[in-house]
């Protein structure tokens, strides 16, 4: 096992920048989860630990030890792809051996190592079939097989479970998470679903063009995001902005004013008279028959079974507010919703970032 540490990492194409100066520090241990929209960095930032592309400035260290100038097959990892990358030719308990016939290990190791990771993964009833005779399910459960054999310092993983169906996918999330439990073993998982960002990381880091955006883990980035990018991006339905005026106790949108108490008076003093960016996350409504709330249009509502998604327009504002509620509504119907004041998420209007 062994930390692993990215010291002002850049990477460049030609004349496009994708990483610009990344800081990181994944502890002994950690399951960290790199996370973002297409674009923003995240496979590169693995692919560069990994050894898979050079790093234009910074470094790379796992453990004590710089890994820069080190081949991959040096640097005691491990990565699992979103392609599962098995070998069509080969049989479950062959895929799994390869990687340690290579280092030559010996053949009684191999089938000891095969066995305790066909176990872990409950795949010991296909060690002889080919990969074309498995689901997506258990080719993706192989190829973290072919992984743990090694006992790396360092797993890494790159989306592997973006090619299953919704159902696999909670199926493999519990998997990897147990997995880590029981091999307590540093692991870096890069994917785009947010919510396999915040049910499995130890600490997510949420990354958009290059940078990194904020690092902590999975409640705190959901309850105090650093920007509006981070709060929009983190939660499912995303939060909901507004535009609102400070005035004192309360905030003022064209179509409605919210109280504010003692505390966000102090929080917004400097403030006063201004505009902010209002964040409000769906769970937070509640329906409620006061008109002095905001009022809104309903555009769609969608039954969840004990609670509803109602898709609402309030002005030119379209939101989200997750109820629990299972009445049928229709569209155009009028409805006015609450939200506790301390539920309330502030940003600054221009730079974005949470207003502290």
């Amino acid at each position: 096992m062994a930390e692993v540490s990215l010291k002002n990492l850049t990477k460049s194409y030609g004349a496009t920048q994708i990483l610009h100066g990344i800081d990181l520090k994944v502890e002994d241990g950690e399951f960290t989860v790199l996370v973002g929209p297409s674009g923003c960095g995240k496979s590169t930032t693995l692919r560069i630990i990994a050894g898979l592309e050079e790093a234009s400035g910074g470094d790379v260290f796992i453990g004590d030890t710089r890994v820069n100038d080190i081949e991959p097959k040096n640097r005691d990892i491990a990565m699992v792809f979103q392609n599962y990358a098995l070998y069509p030719h080969m049989n479950v308990y062959e895929n799994m051996a390869f990687g340690l016939r290579l280092r030559k290990y010996s053949e009684q190791e191999i089938k000891e190592r095969v066995e305790e990771a066909a176990e872990i993964l409950s795949v010991e009833d296909y060690l002889y079939r080919r990969p074309k005779e498995l689901s997506g399910g258990q080719r993706q459960r192989v190829a973290v097989g072919r992984a743990i054999v090694r006992k790396p310092a360092v797993f890494l993983f790159d989306e592997p479970l973006s090619n299953l169906d919704a159902k696999l996918r909670v199926q493999m999330r519990t998997q990897l998470k147990k997995l880590h439990a029981q091999l307590k073993t540093t692991m870096i998982y890069v994917t785009h679903d947010q919510v396999e960002a915040m049910t499995m990381g130890d600490r997510i880091v949420v990354m958009k063009d290059g940078y990194i955006m904020q690092a902590d883990e999975p409640l705190k980035i959901y309850d105090k995001p650093d920007n509006h990018f981070v709060g929009s991006f983190i939660g499912s339905p995303a939060m909901n902005f507004f535009e609102a005026e400070v005035a004192e106790n309360e905030l003022v949108n064209k179509k409605f004013k919210l109280p504010i108490g003692a505390d966000q008076n102090i929080l917004l003093k400097n403030y006063l008279g201004k505009k902010v960016r209002l964040g409000l996350r769906p769970e937070h409504f509640q329906l409620t028959e006061t008109p002095s709330r905001i009022p809104a249009k309903l555009e769609v509502s969608e039954l969840m079974g004990n609670e509803s998604y109602l898709y609402c327009t309030t002005g030119a504002d379209s939101f989200i507010a997750r109820v629990s509620d299972n009445v049928r509504r229709k569209t155009g119907d009028d409805l006015y919703l609450y939200t506790d004041p301390n539920s309330y998420h502030f940003f600054d209007l221009e730079s974005g970032e949470r207003i502290v």
